[in-house]
């Protein structure tokens, strides 16, 4: 069994683990990613990226690069219910990026892990199953993973969880989250995107049935809401009646729609919302999806990990690099992160109950949703909620992130 030491393990390579590891290579912390994967390439991952987080490449001084990936600008949403449609103009947040960005998470991630292997102090692993956390008395000093049927440990100052919504660092700790939404599914898929497409992402609610559209170049990126458990029931009445509720729900893709013809097209998802109420134990953060789940309204999950990554750099690298991470500065990142998520969360389940399940359940939506549609300000309120939060996160001392 082989063993070394750094001083921060990020379990997770998504893009929370992803960001704070480059944000901590930048500030000169050794820093070992572990990722249980043996690619980047997954389907429907989040791919939305938003203002808050180009602003913070932007910092990073990689904006440039980062649009030379193949990506989709969206500047606007339409937001479909049995009351009428909202229009979501994201030209209303004070930006340079006043739009949403689509880029294949894969790629993203490769960008990111590419532009931390620059740095010597940086080690990434992939293929690294986490089987155990290694811990004197109540401190975590590390873990303890599989890789190739060998089993390794890495002792590290701090270990970070970025491992999602199913995190496998949560589950050793034992810590639970609480949920706070009643769990839908969402079932997810593609079909080809033609010329004279809308540009704008937009969802049409129609007999029980909600089809959320998102451009994704030549691609549109579909997800159909549905109560919780019922996809064998959908499978079971036929590929036929599929084609026919997407055709009722976007008849102009109808026979895009007909092209699907294997169940295997579709992924299901579990849109569920979550937070741990302590993110934090002695020598451990949990950040991102393992910090708090949220659900697909607003594509915001992979954005507020980021945003978390962010604060957590800021508050970590100086203690990091004096070696002496407390349980304060740990506590620090809840603190500086938790009411944004809270807010995010609370919005989610607002219009969880106030759109998708009036439309699950074909009843009319609440007043709430007339409100938002009447009066501009609540509009522009959400639209600033979703892509920039509640507090816009900024990388500390941007000189010296930017240096190479």
């Amino acid at each position: 069994m082989s063993k070394q030491s750094t001083a921060c393990c990020i379990v997770g390579g998504g893009p929370a683990g992803a960001v704070l590891a480059l944000l901590l290579a930048r500030q000169g912390v050794p820093v070992t990613l572990l990722e249980q994967h043996t690619s980047f390439d997954r389907d429907f991952r989040g791919d939305v990226l938003h203002a808050s987080v180009m602003e913070i490449m932007d910092q990073l001084g990689l904006i440039d690069r980062l649009f030379e990936l193949p990506h989709t600008k969206i500047f606007s949403a339409i937001v479909d219910s049995p009351e009428g449609s909202i229009v979501l103009d994201f030209g209303m947040i004070r930006s340079k990026y006043p739009h949403l960005t689509t880029i294949h998470q894969s790629q993203f991630l490769a960008f990111i892990v590419s532009e931390a292997s620059q740095y010597d102090h940086f080690k990434y692993v992939m293929g690294a199953k986490v089987i155990e956390l290694l811990k004197e008395n109540d401190l975590v000093r590390g873990v303890k993973f599989r890789k190739n049927q060998e089993v390794h440990e890495v002792e590290a100052n701090v270990t970070i969880a970025a491992d999602g919504r199913f995190s496998t660092v949560r589950k050793l700790s034992g810590m639970e989250p609480m949920s706070l939404t009643r769990p839908i599914d969402v079932i997810w898929f593609r079909v080809p995107r033609n010329e004279g497409d809308p540009e704008h992402l937009f969802n049409r609610s129609r007999n029980g049935s909600m089809l959320a559209c998102v451009n994704r170049g030549d691609y549109w990126q579909m997800g159909m809401f549905i109560p919780k458990g019922t996809f064998p029931q959908i499978q079971a009445k036929g590929m036929e009646s599929m084609q026919q509720t997407l055709g009722n729900l976007v008849p102009e893709f109808a026979e895009r729609f007909a092209g699907l013809s294997d169940w295997k097209s579709f992924s299901i998802l579990s849109a569920s919302s979550s937070r741990l109420k302590k993110w934090y134990m002695p020598g451990l953060l949990f950040i991102g999806d393992a910090a708090h789940t949220m659900s697909p309204l607003g594509a915001v999950g992979i954005n507020y990990a980021i945003q978390d990554a962010v604060v957590a750099a800021n508050v970590l690298a100086h203690p990091l690099q004096m070696g002496g991470v407390t349980l304060k500065h740990l506590a620090s990142v809840q603190k500086q992160r938790e009411l944004p998520t809270k807010l995010i969360q609370a919005y989610q389940g607002v219009m969880q109950k106030q759109v998708i399940d009036s439309v699950l359940n074909n009843r009319k939506s609440s007043p709430g949703f007339k409100l938002v549609k009447r009066f501009k300000w609540l509009r522009k309120l959400i639209v600033i909620l979703v892509t920039s939060g509640f507090r816009r996160v900024r990388i500390q001392d941007q000189s010296s992130m930017r240096a190479l």
